[in-house]
């Protein structure tokens, strides 16, 4: 019996919409993959057939983000929760000063996490100005020889995006890039390590990607649990226990996706695209207003008010009556966001960008 499913548009900040080519393979092999009479959800981390969807994802993601020999990739555990744990863990030596640029509340955990662990300088902060821009570089307060620099590319409850990676000399500069990983270009050699919780740009929850430059693993002491250890993950090739395999194959499927698509130049041309068409419907006429300083503004989560908390209320019930999911702002700040990843379908945003104009009509 088959059964018609009417897909709404996704604008849920993560876990996210995934390109529609990669769910229906996904779900041709789910059953059984070909030649192998079993599924993928069943087969052996340790079988010839994983290793090479293992082998596969890493090679089309070294493509699609241009990652050069330098440095190890990852696929491992805990979200990127854990690598607030894990980079000071690993990084943060002993006798040394990390630096902390907070941008958002991601930015703010991170912190939290690193100074259980050693000493912790916080080299700019717009918490004052509610995280509504982002930190200029003659802001940055770094200190000379810290053991690296920690910053947040996108953040997603406040709607704010780095253009560019700070400038940090030396100091390795490790990024939080979960929920703009991929959307664009990125000179991954500026960067000691990167990483990602897949569920917005890359595939689903439970597999987090981290990319880390070889000579940065001499940091992780011995000492550190292995599951913990950057090392011995990169020794083992990501399966010191068994990988996420379900959520590596779906990554691959996406890094796939986006090779065909034309990379990542191509997915940033629609991305910037996809964005202003919503932010010039927002700056139309004042009946939006955008919370990000437009010097600031996210290509991935774009976050705007109402008039009043009732119209916001109201917005998000028709809005979802209307098949457009996901668009309440997070618990923590409120309002509304439009989360529009790489596979966020550009007639959705045609949709939403009619569906405001109505709205205002009938409410302004």
């Amino acid at each position: 019996m088959t059964t018609t499913v009417q897909r709404v548009y996704n604008f849920s900040a993560g876990p996210a919409v995934l390109p529609i080519a990669v769910l229906e393979e996904a779900q041709r092999d789910l059953v059984a993959l070909p030649g192998v009479g079993m599924s993928v959800l069943e087969i052996s981390h340790r079988s010839k057939t994983f290793e090479d969807i293992l082998a596969r994802t890493e090679a089309d993601l070294r493509t699609l983000g241009s990652i050069p020999a330098s440095h190890k990739v990852l696929f491992l555990q805990g979200g990127a929760s854990m690598q607030f744990s894990m980079v000071p863990m690993n990084l943060l030596t002993p006798g040394t000063t990390a630096d902390y640029i907070v941008t958002g509340g991601w930015a703010q955990k991170a912190v939290k996490e690193a100074q259980r662990v050693g000493t912790v300088n916080i080299a700019a902060s717009t918490e004052s100005e509610n995280f509504s821009r982002l930190p200029a570089q003659e802001e940055l307060k770094l200190t000379p020889g810290a053991a690296y620099v920690h910053f947040t590319t996108n953040n997603t409850l406040f709607g704010t995006e780095w253009k560019s990676e700070p400038a940090v000399g030396d100091v390795p500069l490790v990024a939080d890039a979960s929920s703009d990983i991929f959307s664009r270009p990125i000179d991954v050699s500026k960067h000691g390590l990167i990483y990602a919780g897949a569920q917005k740009n890359l595939g689903p929850s439970g597999v987090t990607l981290v990319i880390v430059r070889e000579d940065l693993l001499s940091r992780s002491a011995k000492s550190l649990a292995p599951m913990l250890n950057y090392a011995v993950q990169a020794e083992n090739g990501s399966m010191y226990n068994t990988p996420p395999c379900f959520g590596i194959y779906l990554m691959g499927l996406v890094a796939k996706w986006g090779l065909a698509e034309g990379g990542l130049t191509a997915l940033a041309q629609r991305n910037e695209r996809k964005a202003a068409k919503l932010y010039a419907e927002i700056d139309r006429s004042g009946f939006y207003r955008g919370t990000a300083a437009k010097d600031s503004r996210s290509l991935m989560n774009i976050t705007f008010r109402l008039p009043s908390e009732d119209l916001e209320k109201a917005f998000v019930k028709a809005s979802t009556a209307a098949g457009l999911d996901g668009l309440k702002g997070h618990r923590s700040v409120g309002g509304m966001r439009a989360s529009i990843y790489n596979a966020f379908p550009e007639e959705g945003i045609d949709a939403l960008v009619d569906f405001m104009q109505d709205f205002e009509k009938k409410n302004g």
